[in-house]
């Protein structure tokens, strides 16, 4: 199994407030690895320097072999990062399918590829609302969405800050579906969420980060056996 995404000894700041501590971590290619902590403790900073959307002060990143700290975002997004940012940040004047082909690409020869067909057999509401706004929809539409508009760059990573994030019980279930089955494919992933129990199931290795630095990363059955570190670093 050969590396996918380094990240070495990262520092990042929000001007004069250092976020991110000397973050180290590695994820191996069809790996799911997620960021674990409490809010305001760096996982969505790890992410915008892993994609490009805050500089990095100090450290390396690396995917697939090559370097990417200093590329702007959509650089690191071609070559083969798809990212669905807390917030969803669909289009809302687009309908759901235009959102869906409106970055659509399969520049690494990702086979089968992801198109509409494919999202829509994850997503059946995203078909029958395929005319709708983005603005029309709920927000659990919105998050399938979402997730499908980074699956149509036909990704080699698939990123997803707070992937089920104040949605229904039965929306989050859809979701965590379609991932157990994007895992299935060999697809990578890093998720940030709070849900524990599907993490666990899902994950190969969890990383917790508490102000900025990495206080703990391991296997799911190595964090099940640990009810102290989750109650100390994760409020559970």
């Amino acid at each position: 199994m050969s590396t996918l995404l380094t990240v070495q000894d990262v520092h990042a700041s929000y001007g004069r407030s250092q976020a991110l501590h000397g973050v180290n971590l590695t994820l191996n290619e069809g790996e799911v690895l997620t960021l674990l902590g409490r809010n305001g403790m760096g996982k969505s900073t790890l992410l915008k320097c892993i994609m490009g959307l805050l500089p990095v002060r100090r450290g390396s990143i690396g995917f697939s072999g090559k370097a990417t700290q200093k590329l702007a975002a959509f650089e690191v997004a071609r070559l083969g990062i798809g990212y669905v940012p807390e917030g969803r940040q669909i289009f809302p004047t687009l309908n759901v399918e235009e959102n869906l082909l409106a970055t659509a690409a399969n520049r690494h020869g990702v086979s089968p590829a992801f198109d509409l067909q494919r999202i829509y057999a994850f997503f059946p509401r995203l078909h029958e609302r395929r005319s709708n706004m983005g603005n029309q929809l709920s927000g659990g539409e919105q998050q399938m969405l979402a997730i499908g508009r980074a699956l149509m760059t036909n990704p080699r990573l698939l990123i997803l800050d707070e992937a089920t994030e104040g949605l229904a019980p039965l929306v989050r279930a859809e979701i965590w579906r379609v991932l157990g089955e994007l895992r299935a494919t060999g697809l990578a992933m890093i998720i940030v969420d709070k849900n524990l129990k599907p993490l666990l199931q899902l994950a190969n290795q969890h990383v917790v980060l508490e102000k900025g630095h990495v206080v703990w990363s391991g296997s799911s059955q190595a964090l099940q056996d640990n009810r102290l570190l989750v109650e100390q670093y994760l409020g559970v």
